[in-house]
């Protein structure tokens, strides 16, 4: 398959409309039916059941959307990763949260100068929720990530384990407690032993909010708008008058992984593996 028909059949999929599928991809609907036809033939498969009025995915239309999209995306990042790595100061990116290291930033930069293999570091400071994505699209060699986190297609190693805690308003009735747990929080879906329902349940805060950083995130507490959970490391740095925090006994800890692409070759790429996890020991 090449891939201006999955690139194709992908608008098509997404928008289940063969007008508009055309117009995202800025040529006529015609060419484009007869271009999914012939990918259909291709693969002696049936993609879309087509009506008057309506367009929907087959089963194994889903798969292949699925698929897809992963092999596009791979496409991309491939050629992203070239392009850098075709400078004569090509540099190592490691794509970082502000604030979402653990504190331990400094140490894995310190011991990967310290490696033959080593070579010049730039930082790509993201927003919430961005580092798996600068991975996936070749805009990064390597990212410091919390769980839960999508790790399809990802290597990852540990870094760091660490305690959650509660984020509270400062005149909140829990406040006054030394330890909580889930259950006084009553998060939704947030349960022990839980960590998919954590992490959609962050996803959803941040989403709701439209939060960009923490400062938003602890303003936002601090008004009485939310509760929320954060790593302790994370707790520790910033104080807050208006703002509370507290040690829930039965939530998950916060691991920090590395999380590099699964087909890296990059030999200092490892190298900052093996520093980061060396942090570990």
């Amino acid at each position: 398959m090449e891939s201006r028909p999955l690139r194709y059949f992908v608008a098509v999929a997404e928008e289940l409309n063969f007008a508009r599928a055309a117009e995202r991809l800025g040529i006529s609907a015609p060419p484009l039916s007869r271009a999914i036809r012939k990918l259909e033939a291709d693969l002696g498969v049936t993609l879309l059941e087509r009506s008057t009025h309506s367009v929907a995915l087959t089963a194994a239309g889903s798969v292949l959307l699925s698929e897809a999209r992963g092999a596009l995306e791979a496409l991309h990042a491939a050629g992203r990763r070239a392009q850098r790595a075709s400078g004569p100061d090509a540099k190592l990116v490691l794509a970082v949260k502000a604030d979402g290291y653990g504190g331990l930033l400094d140490t894995i930069l310190a011991r990967f100068a310290a490696d033959p293999a080593a070579r010049p570091v730039t930082i790509r400071l993201s927003g919430w929720g961005e580092q798996v994505h600068l991975l996936r699209q070749g805009e990064a060699d390597a990212a410091l990530v919390y769980d839960p986190f999508d790790s399809t297609d990802l290597d990852t190693e540990p870094i760091f384990v660490e305690p959650r805690q509660a984020v509270l308003p400062a005149a909140h009735p829990l406040a006054a407690r030394d330890r909580l747990t889930l259950a006084d929080l009553a998060l939704p879906g947030v349960e022990p032993g839980n960590l998919a329902g954590l992490g959609q349940y962050l996803d959803s805060t941040v989403e709701q909010h439209g939060f960009i950083d923490l400062a938003q995130l602890l303003a936002h507490v601090e008004l009485g708008d939310l509760v929320t959970l954060l790593p302790e490391s994370v707790t520790v740095r910033y104080p807050r008058p208006g703002v509370v925090y507290r040690p829930v006994v039965d939530v998950a800890p916060a691991t920090l992984s590395i999380a590099w692409p699964q087909k890296s070759c990059s030999v200092a790429t490892a190298a900052l593996v093996r520093a980061a996890t060396s942090v570990v020991a």
